[in-house]
């Protein structure tokens, strides 16, 4: 085997690396937070009587996750290894849908955590404090409900699409 030859493998090597790498940091926090931390939190808390102070935890966690900051830069690593590994080649299987999904998911992403995670926050203030606390049919907690649906369901297609591109890559 030529020089050549073999640091094109270990580049390529390295570029796979990256990319998944990127790919489970992304998804791994989508399910820690997710799935893990804020029900836990909110649980423990709820039991302790404490339920006013549950955001204070969740929001700590969720600072170490910013999304605007951490999803984008793994979205945009994902975007430059598709990239340079289209142009060393051979390309990925659906190069080209991958990055779709890729910028779709830095898309719902950016607009949870700039628009609806920014929402939530205003109600919250509005409400001052957990809206979960007001009456059924206060209008605060009706939105604060629908933004956390919302909020949810795209973090839903965020992980469905990360684990697409994570299906894939174990495929090759």
């Amino acid at each position: 085997m030529r020089g050549d030859a073999a640091h094109y493998n270990h580049a390529m090597l390295a570029l796979r690396y990256v990319y998944v790498l990127a790919l489970v940091v992304w998804l791994g926090g989508m399910l820690i937070l997710g799935a893990v931390v804020a029900p836990t939190v909110f649980e423990v808390l709820q039991e302790h009587g404490v339920r006013r102070v549950a955001s204070s935890p969740a929001r700590c966690s969720a600072r170490r996750w910013p999304v605007p900051l951490r999803r984008v830069r793994a979205g945009g690593i994902l975007l430059l290894t598709l990239g340079a590994m289209r142009v060393l080649g051979p390309r990925p299987a659906r190069s080209g849908l991958r990055a779709v999904i890729v910028a779709s998911m830095l898309g719902v992403a950016l607009y949870s955590g700039l628009v609806v995670l920014r929402q939530i926050d205003a109600v919250q203030e509005a409400a001052g404090g957990l809206p979960s606390r007001l009456p059924a049919g206060d209008e605060r907690r009706a939105r604060f409900d629908a933004l956390h649906v919302l909020s949810t369901r795209l973090m839903m297609l965020n992980i469905a699409g990360a684990l697409v591109l994570l299906y894939w890559e174990a495929r090759e």
